[in-house]
This record gives C-alpha cells, sequence and structure tokens, in this order.
C-alpha cells in the first residue's frame, strides 16, 4: 500500500490517525499543512516523515516560499526523526525539489524491498518474531522495514507468526501493525506491552525486529518502549535486530545527544475518548527512548547487517 502519493499537485496521505476502522486521506496543499500532517501523526514513520516533508518542501518551492525559514520549521515538525532532518537537507540541494522528492519515494520503496531480503534471511521457518510500534509500510512509502522483513520471509514460504505490542499510548502496535499482518494473511497476534517480557521468559518468542527513528555509532532512538522489549530480549538471549535504511543513520552524534520529543499529555489521560486516569494528573509522555549497542545484535540495512558493536570500520565510513 502507498502511504503517501503525488497527486493533482498536492500530497496525499494516508490519514493513520483513522485506522483501523477507516481508510481515508489528507491531501496537503501547502507545506503548513505537511508540518501539521506530521505532529498530529496523520503521517508517521521515520522513512514516511522523510519523504513527506520533502513534499511539503516542494509545495513551498512551488508557492515561492522562503525556503530557508521554511526548512528550520519543517525541522521542527518532530525533532527525533533523523530522517526528516536528512529529506530537508537533500531537497534544500537541488534546482527541483518535487522531481528530488518523487526520487526520494522511488528510492524508498526499493531500500525497504532490500532490508527485507537481507532481514528474511535471519528469520527461520516456524519464528515466532515479535514487534514493537509500527515499521511497516504505513511508516514508510510502502512496503516496510521491521514489518516488511516478516512480508519478504513470509512470502519465501516461511511459516512464521507475528506478534504485536499494542505500543500505548498511541496503540500504533495494535491499531496499525496488526491491521497490515492483516491485510495480507500473515499470521499475527496482539499482545499488551507488558506481556512481553513474560512471553520471552516462557520461549514464546524466538525474535525481535523494531524499526528505529535514529541510528548511531552507540545505539538506535525508537519508539517508547523498545529499551524495555530489548532488556527481556538480552535477558534470554533473542535476538534482537533493528530493520532501518541508511537515511536513519546519523553519523554526526552520540544517541544520547538525541532529542527526545515529549508530547500531549492528553496521550496518556484517555484512551479510545475516555479518560482513564483522575482529573488534574500530571503525566510524563516521552515518545522515544534510547536502546544502547549493546543490546543490539545488528541492524538489518538496505546494504546488509551491521553490527555496531564489532563495527570492522570507523562508523562514518559506512556512509
Amino acid at each position: 500500500m502507498r502511504t503517501l502519493e503525488w497527486e493533482d499537485n498536492k500530497l496525499k496521505l494516508i490519514d493513520q490517525t483513522k485506522l483501523p476502522d477507516e481508510l481515508t486521506y489528507v491531501y496537503c496543499s501547502t507545506y503548513e499543512e505537511v508540518i501539521d500532517a506530521i505532529k498530529t501523526m496523520v503521517v508517521r514513520g521515520a522513512p514516511a516523515i522523510g519523504v513527506s516533508a520533502a513534499f511539503g518542501m516542494a509545495l513551498a518551492q512551488l508557492a515561492g516560499e522562503d525556503m530557508e525559514k521554511v526548512a528550520v520549521e519543517m525541522k521542527n515538525a518532530r525533532p527525533t526523526a533523523v530522517n526528516l532532518m536528512w529529506a530537508v537537507d537533500r531537497v534544500m540541494k537541488a534546482d527541483n525539489m518535487l522531481n528530488e522528492a518523487m526520487a526520494m519515494a522511488g528510492e524508498d520503496i526499493n531500500t525497504n524491498l532490500a532490508i527485507g531480503e537481507y532481514g528474511a534471511e535471519l528469520i527461520d521457518d516456524g519464528d515466532t518474531v515479535l514487534t514493537h510500534c509500527n515499521a511497516g509500510a504505513l511508516a514508510c512509502v510502502d512496503y516496510g522495514t521491521a514489518l516488511g522483513v516478516f512480508r519478504s520471509a513470509f512470502n519465501q514460504g516461511k511459516d512464521i507468526q507475528v506478534i504485536c505490542d499494542e505500543t500505548r499510548p498511541r496503540g500504533q502496535g495494535a491499531s496499525l501493525s496488526v491491521w497490515e499482518m492483516q491485510q495480507e494473511g500473515i499470521p499475527v497476534k496482539l499482545i499488551p506491552d507488558v506481556a512481553s517480557g513474560y512471553l520471552m521468559s516462557i520461549g514464546k518468542i524466538d525474535k525481535v525486529v523494531i524499526g528505529a527513528d535514529r541510528v548511531a555509532y552507540d545505539g538506535i532512538a525508537n519508539k517508547i518502549g523498545s529499551f524495555m522489549v530489548a532488556l527481556a530480549a538480552k535477558r534470554f538471549d533473542i535476538p534482537f535486530y533493528i530493520a532501518a535504511p541508511f537515511s536513519t543513520f546519523d553519523k554526526e552524534i552520540s544517541i544520547y545527544d538525541t532529542v527526545i520529543e515529549e508530547r500531549d499529555p492528553n496521550e496518556v489521560i484517555y484512551y479510545g475518548g475516555a479518560r482513564i486516569c483522575p482529573e488534574g494528573t500530571e503525566v510524563i509522555n516521552p515518545a522515544f527512548d534510547i536502546v544502547p549497542k549493546d543490546l543490539i545484535t545488528g541492524i538489518i540495512t538496505e546494504k546488509g547487517v551491521i553490527d555496531l558493536n564489532n563495527l570492522e570500520k570507523d562508523f562514518k565510513e559506512l556512509f
């Protein structure tokens, strides 16, 4: 499924806030509307955010906007996703930003297909695989990173079972990842976030594959809850993989320098439209956490699998 497309001089986005009940679309005709779609998570997932931002920049260029000003505003839409910064910087170097954005969309699909092929080699017939949040087609232009690995393994005829964490507070695992797997007939089950450690402890999980919003030489940043999953996997000697393209790599900083986005308290206070805590409750709502490299078995990229713990060459030379 195409998460985003250029149609009639507008950016067409699947409205992910309406899934799984409704498959509807949002049309952005200005860069401000693209920024709003990113902030409100109409579009989400690092690769999809990046390519959407590129089309937003193209809309601004077509409208004759001050591109330096727009670039700053676009980068501030969601500060943790490095693809956003990468995409804005890339299109700013192009004479025709729309052509560049179109090229980036095509590259994203090919990149994800390659990630899927490399990742499928790590999945054995009969495996039960756990994922956290949504790193599927909906997080990219199409196909997906972590879920792309499962798609490729399934399409190779491997008998796999996918386990999805619900991924509180917004429930992307429940509403998006489960939906994607069901669309293609891939066996899938949903669990509460707090159940993954238990399933690992009783031998019900063979491997973990998740996505990332930033990869650095010393770890990754991903949806809040990823760190707890990684700790449990390490405790029970379960391979813990990250599926991410090179566009998600940040070669300049330590992962601990990542700006962690703090989101609206109402995402925690309300669930499914109902308030679930006393009025006036104070909330801490970080959107991401950090997984250090010693908890990561490997990073599945479009060029192969990288072990951050045993790089034979300097991290920066990967690019």
